[in-house]
């Protein structure tokens, strides 16, 4: 080979392997972009890290940024700003949906912007094409296995003798509360319009209820000093008390389990839209979606398929199972919270 020849060819290869990098660099079609998510904080936002902000910075080079809050003091926000949005994707459970929308802050999002929308599972997407659903948590009733030899099997079942004095509700102001109080009431002939059959379990069950917990800390706390043997919490919490070596027994109530889906929201009038529906269609992945329910272990809103230390611990891990999960109608739920809330604190009070 000539020598110019031979020079041409070696100057071309070189280039070619010099453009390699620089071309997998320019592919990165999202560097230098930071999305804001507000936080739920500790193993919440650090499974999100893992599963969705890690892989997306890898493949795309965007960042993403969890500013912990309380949800409802972010929303205040939020609204306040509105016009230069703190936030480009917010995270918000099904009731913080509903203000959410009325408030005309969200985009809604489409299979055509974000794919995998289509994977999610039937009656998980609760409010037509806003938000995103990944997450469920359920309100379940559940017991200490060591001290309860009758197993519990439903809402309804807080009121048995036998657990005098060792049962422990969430506080009526909670969502968590509010649901109970709707399962014991569709469990005995009532609906969302008609609460006074759960409001009678609640008479006959308030021997029973040695505590209101104000927070999922208290309440954990209280069955790890074995104060109470029984009450009704989340599904998630009830895993991680087995974590802590309490023996404590999940209910899957026949006639219905009733939950929170927690959302994200594309905010209107943020800069990057088509970055916010990377992180959702990133979410909603099955290395997205599987993050939380492996730190936490509450349940997911697509068909992934489940490996089998998740399928053992998470309460909707069937057909069968999804069946039993109820429609809530939040709108009517929103709106008989103050009158439930009252109703609640005069049985406790009396």
């Amino acid at each position: 080979m000539e020598r110019r020849a031979f020079l041409k060819v070696a100057t071309v290869a070189a280039a070619g392997t010099l453009a390699a990098p620089y071309v997998r660099g320019q592919s990165k079609k999202f560097s230098g972009i930071t999305l804001r998510v507000n936080g739920y904080g500790g193993l919440y936002d650090e499974a999100l890290k893992k599963s969705v902000a890690a892989p997306l910075e890898e493949k795309y080079g965007l960042k993403v940024q969890f500013i912990p809050g309380t949800t409802s003091a972010d929303f205040v926000k939020l609204i306040a700003n509105r016009e230069n949005p703190p936030y480009d994707l917010f995270m918000g459970d099904s009731p913080n949906m509903v203000e959410l929308i009325n408030a005309g802050i969200i985009e809604e999002i489409k299979v055509a912007e974000v794919p995998n929308v289509k994977r999610i599972l039937e009656g998980f997407r609760e409010f037509g094409e806003y938000g995103v659903p990944f997450s469920v948590a359920s309100v379940v009733p559940v017991y200490n296995s060591k001290y309860i030899k009758q197993p519990l099997t439903s809402y309804s079942d807080i009121a048995r003798a036998d657990l005098a004095g060792r049962a422990v509700i969430m506080a009526p102001a909670t969502y968590g509360s509010l649901l109970t109080l709707l399962g014991m009431a569709e469990e005995n002939g009532g609906s969302i319009s008609n609460v006074e059959p759960a409001l009678k379990v609640m008479r006959a069950a308030k021997p029973n209820i040695l505590a209101l917990a104000q927070t999922n800390v208290a309440e954990v706390q209280m069955f790890q000093n074995e104060e109470v043997y029984a009450g009704i919490f989340w599904d998630g919490r009830a895993h991680e008390l087995r974590t802590k070596g309490i023996p404590v027994a999940t209910v899957v109530p026949p006639k219905g389990v009733y939950a929170v889906i927690s959302y994200i929201n594309v905010v209107k009038g943020i800069k990057y839209p088509e970055a916010a529906y990377a992180y959702a269609e990133q979410l909603l992945s099955d290395q997205g979606i599987l993050g939380v329910p492996q730190a936490l272990r509450y349940g997911v809103t697509t068909d992934v398929k489940l490996p089998e230390e998740l399928r053992q611990d998470l309460l909707f891990n069937s057909p069968e199972r999804i069946a039993l999960k109820k429609r809530v109608e939040w709108e009517k739920l929103i709106a008989n919270r103050s009158s439930w809330i009252e109703e609640l604190n005069k049985i406790i009070r009396t």
